[in-house]
């Protein structure tokens, strides 16, 4: 969890479970996006104070591009689009793409789908799905009332996160596999 309870977040264990860097500006180890809570996967985190703010350049920038999958409720109108409207007054925008549809009786379709916001607006990938009638499996803020899943989190997953890195100019792709949660519905 990048923020929420502040005994649990990513910030009070990073300093335990990452190498201190040895450069001249090593600092306190600091996530340079987030994550929503429940969201599993791919984290990117500054050790110093020079690629923290080289970092958050490239977000501010849009120059990382972001990939997340997750597991859709219900029949997807279409199996690629954009999803286009403004989140707290400002615009936003997400591409799909649906990957795999399963047959469910609770849910009537699962779907494994393929996201990749243009933007970073909070929660938006789960405000988008379920604007378009397609709320992400275990989302209780965004889901359909009598559709929530309990007890096993949201399936959404930050899979990927693609950029020139800002010192070495080469190109890094950092990915997370698909959690076990998520092969027991689809086979992907």
């Amino acid at each position: 969890m990048v923020s929420g309870n502040a005994f649990q977040t990513i910030v009070n264990a990073l300093p335990q479970n990452l190498k201190e860097s040895n450069l001249e500006d090593s600092t306190i180890p600091q996530p340079v996006h987030r994550l929503d809570y429940g969201t599993t996967g791919v984290l990117l985190v500054g050790k110093t104070a020079s690629s923290i703010r080289a970092l958050n350049k490239l977000f501010e920038d849009k120059e990382i591009q972001k990939t997340y999958y997750a597991i859709t409720i219900g029949k997807m109108k279409e199996l690629e689009g954009v999803i286009n409207s403004e989140i707290d007054g400002k615009e936003s925008q997400s591409n799909y793409e649906v990957i795999e549809s399963v047959v469910s009786k609770r849910f009537e379709f699962l779907n494994l789908v393929k996201l990749e916001p243009q933007t970073g607006r909070r929660h938006q990938l789960r405000i988008h799905l379920s604007s378009i009638g397609n709320p992400i499996l275990g989302d209780k803020e965004y889901g359909i009332e009598n559709l929530i899943l309990n007890g096993k989190g949201i399936y959404l997953h930050a899979y990927s996160l693609e950029f020139v890195h800002p010192f070495t100019n080469e190109i890094s792709l950092i990915e997370d596999l698909l959690p076990k949660k998520f092969l027991k519905i689809i086979t992907y």
